[in-house]
């Protein structure tokens, strides 16, 4: 994700990519056999300042493809190291759990937990069973704050297909704090068997942002400083294959203050 949100944020679809706190802001494509990955982006604002992390919105854009054009294997898990620079503030934030969200339409999860939305977007999911077209079922995204527990804070992606039978899809991204070098976070995002296992998200988009207030004061949920010009990022897409999809990134921003 050319700067932090490729977490989440192959998000659902990937989506993991999501959530970390800084994003995309030119097209990476990554490759391996028959498999392509492309992601796109962008964020604001492009201005950050030196030391004092400042709110961040994040739009994001997948898409997972065949050179073939066969059915994609579907991708299981989606890691991502991001920049020290960036974070997840959750604190304050009203929660929303999986229960919640199971077997709701997107409708339904929208009123179960409207406070803890933190981004919105939608995905196509192709669902393709043996000896049968493949089919294209189309679903928003809605990603909820799960909160903060043991240092892990957690991200559901929200999906509801309504074909071949209707069916909530709700990802998982867990982020923690690392030390490793020039990074500091790192998210899994878990996407759940879709179709028995024969779906597979193919692109999705998303939009992140959320601002709220806690104790009095106003906060952001995403958020990111630029001390030197640069933020960099590296992930892992693994496929119900096997395929591994590796890669990483280093984006450049601008520093103020």
């Amino acid at each position: 994700m050319r700067k932090h949100l490729i977490t989440t944020l192959a998000l659902a679809v990937a989506l993991a990519v999501t959530a970390t706190g800084v994003a995309v802001a030119k097209k990476i494509v990554v490759q391996q056999g028959n498999l392509k990955l492309t992601v796109d982006g962008t964020f604001s604002p492009k201005k950050l300042p030196k030391s004092k992390p400042a709110p961040l919105t994040l739009d994001i854009s997948g898409k997972v493809e065949t050179l073939d054009g066969t059915h994609p294997p579907a991708l299981r898990e989606f890691v991502v190291e991001t920049d020290k620079n960036g974070s997840v503030n959750a604190k304050g934030l009203p929660v929303c759990t999986a229960g919640k969200l199971n077997s709701r339409d997107t409708s339904a999860a929208k009123k179960a937990c409207p406070k803890a939305i933190v981004g919105e977007g939608k995905t196509d999911v192709e669902i393709a069973f043996p000896e049968q077209a493949p089919i294209v079922a189309h679903s928003k995204l809605l990603a909820f704050n799960g909160g903060v527990k043991g240092g892990t804070t957690t991200i559901f992606i929200h999906a509801f297909l309504t074909v071949p039978v209707p069916a909530a899809v709700v990802t998982t991204v867990k982020i923690t704090k690392v030390h490793n070098g020039r990074y500091g976070l790192k998210s899994v995002a878990t996407v759940p068997v879709i179709a028995g296992g024969s779906g597979s998200p193919i692109n999705f988009s998303l939009k992140l942002h959320r601002d709220f207030t806690y104790k009095g004061k106003k906060q952001s949920y995403f958020l990111a400083k630029c001390p030197d010009g640069h933020l960099n990022a590296k992930g892992t897409g693994v496929f119900s294959d096997g395929t591994r999809l590796a890669g990483g990134v280093v984006l450049s921003c601008t520093p103020k203050g």
